[in-house]
């Protein structure tokens, strides 16, 4: 996590949006008391996004925490595709 205030990314805004891009670190600029913005790369948004949505139904938490259980307990098993 990188943070900068806005007088300084200002003054250096390419360089904090490659360290952005290319690092996929979050970038917080500070705009005063209790005010602040997040930048973050696109890939790091999607995926942040597409967690969400996996958890925002209480039965997509729920397979999800059981499939967990089940790879840590060695219950899970692996197939191999099918190719035509």
């Amino acid at each position: 996590m990188v943070v900068a205030n806005i007088s300084d990314f200002r003054k250096d805004i390419k360089s904090y949006f490659d360290r952005v891009a290319k690092n996929f670190d979050t970038l917080i600029i500070n705009r005063g008391k209790e005010s602040g913005i997040v930048v973050m790369s696109l890939e790091e948004y999607n995926s942040l996004m597409a967690t969400s949505y996996e958890l925002s139904s209480r039965k997509n938490e729920q397979r999800l925490d059981s499939a967990i259980d089940k790879l840590k307990n060695g219950k899970s098993f692996q197939k191999d595709l099918i190719e035509e």
